[in-house]
């Protein structure tokens, strides 16, 4: 029982890392009354290649390290994992990242003009050639139609700090079995993707193959981060934008919007959904 209550212990102890709590009026019929409400937290992390700033990035704090292996891989900086020796979040607010040996890149090309807000994560780019990084087309893969249906469920059964504060978007990269490899909360919608990316590929590279589900829309930059690392579809709970459909498009990538209680619609890729009658 100790060991149970040890790791409910440390749980908790995350759980509290992600969210705040704060004080609130709540109105009722006869009034107002004062109580306690828990949000999602939300810090800056200022993330360096060496002794140049690439970005600050406006995050849920925790999976700090994941954040930003995943940041650097679907940002085109590194091109597999193994490229970053070290990541160093000694200093609060801080990551810097040291380079493998041989490993030589120019922080200035990827450098930002603007923080990232937690609701963008491509403020700061010139334009949209600039955020379109290359990345070839998506490598063949089939998925079942009832897999598809059933992701986004299962992505909301990994979300404990949307359940305690409604303020948290998830992303999740899953088996064509529909297994969770790994899932991530954070404030931002991108933020919670790289933390993912960056999860899953301490143990899996190259990612393929594997889908990304994410809980609200596919805009351009989810679609994006995922076909710079290979990840051939995305499948979410919302709607995608007609950037996030055009790049799905010319990469041939699975692009699902609107998965919600085993319904979808298929906005790119419907050749590689099987089971359908």
């Amino acid at each position: 029982m100790a060991g149970w209550q040890e790791t409910l212990g440390e749980l908790g102890a995350f759980l509290s890392e992600l969210s705040r709590s704060v004080q609130v009026a709540r109105s009722r019929a006869d009034g107002l009354e004062q109580a306690t409400d828990r949000v999602a937290a939300e810090e800056p992390l200022e993330v360096r290649l060496g002794d140049t700033a690439l970005a600050v990035v406006m995050r849920t704090p925790g999976h700090d390290d994941d954040l930003v292996r995943g940041f650097l891989l679907t940002e085109g900086i590194l091109l597999e994992p193994g490229e970053a020796a070290a990541i160093d979040l000694g200093v609060e607010g801080r990551a810097t990242v040291t380079l493998a040996e041989g490993i030589e890149v120019d922080p200035t090309r990827f450098q930002r003009n603007l923080f990232m807000s937690s609701s963008c994560g491509v403020c700061g780019k010139a334009s949209i050639e600039a955020v379109e990084l290359f990345a070839p087309p998506a490598k063949d893969f089939t998925i079942d139609r009832g897999v598809v249906a059933r992701l986004t469920k299962a992505l909301r059964q990994h979300q404990p700090t949307f359940d305690e504060t409604g303020g948290l978007h998830a992303a999740g990269l899953f088996t064509l079995e529909g297994a969770p490899l790994a899932v991530r909360e954070d404030v931002g919608r991108h933020n919670a993707v790289d933390k993912a990316i960056g999860h899953a590929s301490r143990d899996r590279w190259p990612l393929h193959p594997c889908v990304l589900v994410v809980s609200g829309r596919q805009s351009f930059e989810i679609v994006q981060k995922a076909a710079v690392v290979g990840v051939a579809g995305v499948i979410g709970v919302s709607a995608p934008s007609s950037l996030a459909v055009d790049l799905a498009e010319s990469h041939a990538m699975l692009l699902v919007g609107f998965a919600r209680d085993g319904a979808f619609n298929v906005y790119a890729g419907a050749e590689r959904i099987v089971g359908v009658t």
